[in-house]
C-alpha cells in the first residue's frame, strides 16, 4: 500500500512507536524505500514519566529494558549510577510488569542511599501514578509498607538521578 501511495499509520499501545518498540524496524525499511515518514505528537511513557520525575530533563539518556540475569543486572545498575553521577544526567529504563518487583529490589539493594529514583507507571490512565524519592527513603517506606512501588499489573518507567 505505500509504495501505491497510500497512507499509513504505526500505532504502539505502550508508549511511543519506534522509541523502545519494534517499530523502528519499520521506520527503518521505509527510510530504505525512501517511503516518507511523519512522526506525530502523542503520549511518551518515557517523557512523561522524565516529567513527572523531578529529575534532571535537560540531560537524560533512555537505556531501554536492561538485562533480566542478576549479575548482567547488577553491573548495568552500577553503571548506570555512575554515569548518572558523572555527567549529571538522569538515566531512564523500561521494566515489563511480571518483572517491576524484583527491579525494584535490585535497585535498593544496589544503589546508594543520597541517588533518586522515580518510578512511573500508567502514566495516561487515571490510577496513573509516580514516586520520586532518594534510595534511602525507599528503603524506609517500603520498611514501613508504603504503597509506593511501581504497579505490577502495567509496565514501569523507572529513572535514576540526582
Amino acid at each position: 500500500p505505500l509504495r501505491a501511495g497510500l497512507d499509513i499509520g504505526l500505532l504502539s499501545e505502550a508508549g511511543c512507536p519506534a522509541v523502545a518498540d519494534p517499530g523502528a524496524n519499520l521506520v527503518a525499511l521505509a527510510q530504505q524505500e525512501n517511503i516518507r515518514v511523519v512522526p506525530l505528537i502523542g503520549p511518551s511513557s518515557l517523557l512523561l514519566a522524565l516529567m513527572a520525575s523531578g529529575l534532571n530533563g535537560q540531560r537524560f539518556a533512555f537505556q531501554g529494558y536492561l538485562p533480566a540475569k542478576e549479575a548482567e543486572r547488577t553491573t548495568a545498575l552500577r553503571n548506570l549510577e555512575s554515569e548518572s553521577r558523572k555527567w549529571s544526567q538522569t538515566q531512564i529504563f523500561i521494566e515489563t510488569p511480571y518483572r517491576n518487583a524484583a527491579m525494584l529490589q535490585a535497585l535498593l539493594q544496589m544503589l546508594q542511599p543520597h541517588t533518586r529514583l522515580s518510578v512511573s507507571s500508567g502514566l495516561t490512565l487515571a490510577s496513573g501514578r509516580t514516586h520520586s524519592a532518594s534510595i534511602k527513603q525507599w528503603r524506609q517506606a517500603l520498611r514501613d509498607q508504603a504503597p509506593m512501588g511501581p504497579d505490577n499489573q502495567q509496565p514501569a518507567v523507572f529513572a535514576l538521578g540526582r
